[in-house]
């Protein structure tokens, strides 16, 4: 059965990407059956109603789920298709509560030229009261217009133009709403602690969505700063934990009696059951087994723009060895701080993704953001691993300058 997904009109690359990982997660069959990163609008095919609302219970990316009951170029190819799509079950819905409403895309039109439109739906005949707070239904007309052709109509001139007709037209039944609704609840403007380095809500969400956090599941962030992953993955069900070679965000001293950093974000959402713990480390000096431990690894490393990159060791020429105060090595002395030396960005991308197929259970899958270029502004590779496979690639620009993609890989079992 098709129905249609009203996404937002934001991050576009990454929508597709966050579907088609909710639709493993739910473990739901499902066809993309029309897509366009340009149109909030998109038709997919799945076994039935019970289905499809478990596939966008929880996307971030969806704004709603709908029944598709027709679509056409034009009002005429719409009505026909709507008759020959669900004629069968207007009398399931005759007495019910309805109203009508519309959702028009680069596009929009007076109540007044609404109102017909909305009569030409007559032949459903329902005889139901139109309550337009809470009906029984919802059913939606959709106009999808060239925003192309609306954007180059000229506002300056005292001729008004000619509104242009919409392009798509879609018929819809509401079934559910997606979970945007969360965004709000994980604002970093209302988050305890936070850094120049936090990731953004929504983004965090969506990352932990592509990545299959899910109950049960165990995830790691080897940056982990101050947990912006840690509570995305948490707020979906996943035992979370993480390292940093700064460990400023989860140890130190209380603060007036509270929680430091990390543990204080944890406890502000409710997530501390899910939270296991944070420890100081960097990926070239782990102190993991080589074995299969994390069904999901999310991360956004540091690529010297808002944070430097290092690792633990001392730069090539320096002593090596030991330090002595007092005939004692420091390594031994309480508050020792380990030395650290530049890393190369591209060095830590290999080192993650071998990390990654050294410790993810099979079809386990890593999520890291990297920039697209170098502070040279030469484009860098996405890389690669034989051990894992490329599932998705998305870009999100953070300013004129920089764009910066979270690439998703999934362990290959051999």
């Amino acid at each position: 059965m098709e129905y249609l997904v009203r996404f937002a009109q934001v991050h576009e690359s990454f929508r597709r990407s966050e579907i088609e990982a909710l639709a493993i997660v739910s473990n739901v069959d499902l066809e993309i059956v029309e897509y366009d990163e340009e149109s909030p609008f998109c038709i997919i095919k799945v076994p039935d109603e019970k289905a499809a609302r478990a596939l966008v219970s929880r996307s971030v990316l969806v704004k709603s789920l709908y029944e598709l009951w027709g679509k056409g170029q034009n009002y005429q190819e719409l009505h026909e298709d709507v008759r020959r799509r669900s004629e069968s079950k207007w009398p399931d819905y005759r007495t019910c509560s309805f109203k009508f409403d519309f959702d028009s895309y680069a596009g929009k039109r007076t109540s007044k030229e609404k109102i017909p439109l909305i009569q030409s739906f007559g032949y459903m005949a329902f005889e139901g009261p139109i309550i337009m707070a809470d009906p029984d239904e919802t059913f939606i007309i959709f106009e999808l217009y060239d925003h192309r052709v609306a954007s180059s109509r000229d506002k300056t001139s005292r001729t008004p133009s000619p509104q242009p007709e919409p392009s798509k037209l879609y018929f819809g039944r509401w079934l559910a709403s997606g979970s945007r609704d969360v965004m709000d609840k994980y604002d970093l403007k209302k988050r305890s602690y936070i850094s120049t380095t936090s990731m953004d809500a929504e983004l965090s969400l969506v990352s932990a969505n592509i990545t299959l956090a899910a109950p049960g599941k165990v995830f790691y962030d080897p940056f982990v700063g101050t947990g912006s992953f840690c509570v995305a993955a948490a707020h979906f069900g996943a035992f979370t934990f993480g390292s940093d070679i700064d460990a400023r965000s989860f140890k130190g001293q209380k603060e007036e009696g509270r929680p430091i950093g990390l543990v204080r974000n944890m406890l502000q959402y409710g997530l501390e059951a899910n939270y296991l713990d944070a420890f100081t480390s960097d990926l070239t000096n782990t102190p993991f087994r080589n074995m299969p431990i994390f069904d999901g690894i999310i991360c956004d490393p540091p690529y010297g723009i808002r944070e430097g990159l290092k690792v633990l060791g001392t730069r090539e020429g320096k002593n090596v060895g030991p330090v002595y105060v007092d005939g004692v090595p420091t390594y031994t002395l309480e508050g020792y701080i380990p030395p650290k030396k530049p890393y190369s960005f591209e060095a830590m991308l290999n080192d993650i993704l071998e990390f990654a197929a050294q410790t993810l259970v099979p079809n386990g899958r890593i999520s890291f953001w990297m920039p697209t270029a170098n502070d040279e502004d030469i484009e860098l590779a996405i890389p690669s691993n034989p051990h894992l496979e490329l599932v998705s690639v998305c870009v999100q620009q953070f300013n004129k300058c920089m764009d910066s993609p979270p690439n998703t890989y999934a362990e290959t079992p051999i």
